[in-house]
């Protein structure tokens, strides 16, 4: 997979692939103007988005409405580095969700293949390539 990362002026940054535009902002405070998530924003919300669609697809399978679950993703930051250290995601369901069903939900959210790539880490190589200008 290929991704193009531009920047389409002031602080904005985007990721084009496929036919998709990841629009990513600063705030103000920031340089930015605020038109978008910053791109450390939609990265954690990519965690509790990918949790969800296992999640979706667990209850789908099943035929369990997804009417009232949620997940409500927390994460907790070093007060010292700034870094965050845990996340937890709480699968909130209706007091009607079967009982039976509610460690295996768990499971799937646990499926969640960013999840994943953070707990295996791929290797990163940065570097610059000189190009020519498209004519």
């Amino acid at each position: 997979m290929e991704m193009i990362i531009d920047f389409p002026g002031g602080a904005k940054v985007n990721a084009s692939f496929g036919s998709f535009t990841v629009k990513t902002d600063q705030p103000p405070i920031g340089g930015g103007e605020g038109s978008a998530p910053t791109p450390f924003a939609v990265f954690l919300a990519s965690i509790g988005t990918c949790a969800g669609i296992y999640v979706l697809g667990f209850c789908k399978q099943r035929g369990l409405s997804t009417e009232g679950v949620r997940i409500v993703q927390r994460m907790h930051s070093n007060p010292a580095t700034g870094m965050v250290e845990d996340i937890d995601l709480e699968v909130q369901v209706p007091p009607e969700f079967p009982e039976r069903y509610t460690e295996a939900l768990v499971r799937s959210a646990e499926l969640c293949a960013v999840k994943k790539h953070l707990a295996d880490p791929p290797a990163f190589h940065i570097y610059t390539k000189t190009v020519q200008p498209a004519a």
